[in-house]
């Protein structure tokens, strides 16, 4: 078992090849949490091979629309008026971005937000992995009572100045990601490291302009469709049954999800239809196995999950079990 983590960790003399070149530390602040929201800053700290802080950078954004929870990020419909469009500040974001690992705290979130604004800027942003700093943490089985910024930076006594300011916010991380790194490099820690899918589809839908907060913050504006609905081709090999704890997945065995995932979801389902499986989108009899990182969340899958005695795993898990998947019965 690794040791706690409770203090900054040395920089150990024999670096893992293996891991990255360079980091770019990335918070962005957003209108809100949806597929069609909008980026209103963002930060970037880029970090050497072995943490340490070259630069950093800051810009706002026009969302060109209500600014969102004014009262967590502070970013008035006045103050983000005369900001420059993410088309505008693009090319200079992707060049902090450029030949480095996106590192952010719940990467999944940060990724998509930027990857659906270069969408919108008929653009790719230049990254090909991410790293969550709330899996770094978990494999370093740091005693955190929780999977916020603010308990990560508490452990390694990093003092938050202005939580939710997009800087403030990516300082803290870079600060408390360089001793973790360290942490992992010491240990030999393989880094939760995924792969990025830019955005290459996208339609967006008209939405009121900057100039006035709606009531509430998140309405007053029309979602967009991002991707085209996917039609996955049915699975050609039949359902063999319930996943057993231990054995290997077998093709035909259908799949749900549930909750957040550090992959992309639908990177994730990809990978299964790849491997033969068949992705369900809700729980049944049928079901084989269950896919969740929150057992406990008391969603309607996991609810079914427990009635109808589907096995569960975790994410982690199932990714190990995606590389040997049982050839189907001919």
């Amino acid at each position: 078992m690794l040791a706690d983590r409770t203090t900054t960790a040395s920089s150990p003399t024999e670096w893992p090849a293996a891991y990255p070149q360079g980091y770019a530390v990335v918070d962005v602040e957003t209108t809100g949490l949806a597929r069609d929201d909008r980026i209103i800053s963002a930060a970037v700290y880029r970090l050497d091979a072995r943490g340490e802080v070259e630069d950093h950078w800051y810009t706002l954004v026009n969302p060109e629309r209500d600014p969102g929870p004014v009262w967590i990020h502070g970013l008035t419909s006045e103050v983000l008026e005369g900001a420059p469009l993410f088309r505008e500040v693009a090319e200079e974001f992707a060049a902090r971005l450029a030949g480095r690992v996106l590192v952010a705290h719940n990467a999944v979130f940060d990724w998509q937000m930027i990857a659906r604004e270069y969408a919108r800027a008929e653009r790719e942003a230049p990254v090909k992995q991410r790293l969550c700093t709330i899996a770094l943490s978990k494999e370093l089985r740091l005693p955190l009572p929780n999977h916020k910024l603010e308990s990560l930076a508490a452990h390694f006594g990093v003092v938050q100045r202005q939580a939710h300011h997009a800087l403030d916010d990516a300082r803290v991380l870079a600060e408390a990601f360089r001793p973790s790194l360290r942490a992992a490099a010491a240990d030999g820690v393989r880094l939760p490291l995924h792969e990025c899918r830019p955005l290459t589809e996208w339609n967006d839908g008209p939405a009121p302009r900057i100039g006035r907060q709606g009531g509430g913050g998140y309405g007053g504006h029309r979602p967009s469709s991002w991707r085209p609905s996917r039609r996955r081709p049915a699975c050609p090999h039949p359902n063999p049954g319930r996943y057993e704890d231990g054995k290997r997945l077998k093709q035909g065995m259908r799949v749900a999800f549930s909750g957040d995932t550090s992959v992309d979801r639908e990177l994730l389902e990809d990978r299964a239809t790849e491997a033969g499986l068949h992705v369900a989108t809700s729980v049944s009899r049928l079901t084989s196995l269950l896919v969740t990182n929150d057992p406990d969340s008391g969603t309607s899958k996991v609810v079914k999950a427990r009635q109808f005695g589907t096995p569960v795993v975790d994410e982690a898990a199932f990714g190990q079990l995606l590389r040997d998947v049982e050839a189907a019965d001919e």
